[in-house]
């Protein structure tokens, strides 16, 4: 069987991709790694700036995306991609159990966490070192905590711990947050949150688990140590691409080239969601990024037609 799309990935770029490719009727494959659908917001316990539905959780939206997809027909399989080829008018994925090919893909695998890359990280993953403070925050209520990073996620995590932790260190390496204003000005109004900035984390310590994190000021070259039980680490994404690493044109940082009609340097593939190069990565961009994913193939096989 030869597809007319196949979509990698099954967060909101590929959920929404999933969606319109079953209104337009096309034979359509959707690839995820994971066993549930949702992508990163499965991690973030509250999604308030995706329209008309303020407060839902990112497990709720994730589940609702993919209900819609279930309820139009899609076609699921469970499996990790190894290598993509480009045969010119078809491509082919390939996977651990099988081969499948389609005029068309999509790109829609998303992005993982960054990590600090120090001593101690790696030891006490899973052992007070957390990327996600929604899934283990409740381990850590009564304690005190840091948090890494200046973007929006980090504030997030910053005021979602306050509400159940002792003292949340708030560390970043510079001295202005990139994140929202009004997430800023709710981080300073919080008086549980104690900011440590121009400062960088140099080791993470402790035994069976953290006991307390290393940091160094960065304008006076000074160090001190921070009595913590967990670190949470929010300091940036890195998209997934190993699988397609030679295939389509790539930036410095190896997000995949694509415009907001989401076709990439080969044609017959398209990139959406945080995977490709663009401005804003949040949940209604990635959905949108499905959407014009679907335009674009659309469009391309009407061209292309065998």
């Amino acid at each position: 069987m030869i597809y007319d799309v196949i979509i990698l990935g099954s967060g909101p770029a590929g959920l929404s991709a999933a969606v319109y490719a079953q209104r337009a009727r096309l034979n359509t494959l959707i690839i995820e790694e994971k066993p549930l659908s949702g992508g990163q917001i499965l991690d973030t316990y509250e999604v308030d700036n995706y329209p008309g539905l303020p407060g839902i959780t990112g497990f709720e939206l994730g589940q609702k995306f993919r209900t819609h997809a279930d309820q139009l027909g899609a076609e699921f399989v469970n499996s990790q991609v190894q290598k993509i080829e480009d045969l010119g008018e078809k491509k082919r994925v390939v996977t651990g159990e099988n081969a499948y090919e389609t005029r068309t893909l999509i790109l829609a695998t998303g992005a993982r966490h960054r990590k600090l890359m120090v001593p101690g990280e790696e030891k006490f993953t899973g052992m007070g070192v957390s990327y996600c403070a929604t899934c283990d925050g409740a381990f850590f209520r009564g304690k005190d905590v840091a948090v890494v990073g200046g973007g929006d996620v980090a504030l997030e995590d910053a005021l979602f711990l306050a509400r159940g932790c002792g003292t949340v260190y708030l560390i970043h390496r510079r001295d202005e947050f990139r994140g929202a204003r009004i997430l800023q000005e709710r981080v300073r109004e919080t008086e549980n949150i104690e900011l440590v900035l121009n400062s960088q984390v140099v080791e993470i310590c402790g035994e069976n688990q953290v006991s307390s994190v290393r940091v160094q000021t960065q304008s006076e070259e000074t160090e001190h140590e921070l009595q913590v039980q967990g670190i949470f680490i929010a300091v940036g994404i890195s998209p997934n691409t190993l699988a397609v690493e030679g295939v389509v044109d790539q930036d410095d940082q190896g997000y995949i080239r694509a415009g907001e009609d989401t076709r990439t340097s080969v044609p017959g593939i398209f990139a959406a969601g945080d995977v490709r190069t663009k401005q804003l990565r949040q949940v209604v961009t990635a959905a949108a990024d499905g959407a014009n994913a679907i335009t674009s193939v659309e469009r391309y096989l009407s061209e292309n037609e065998p």
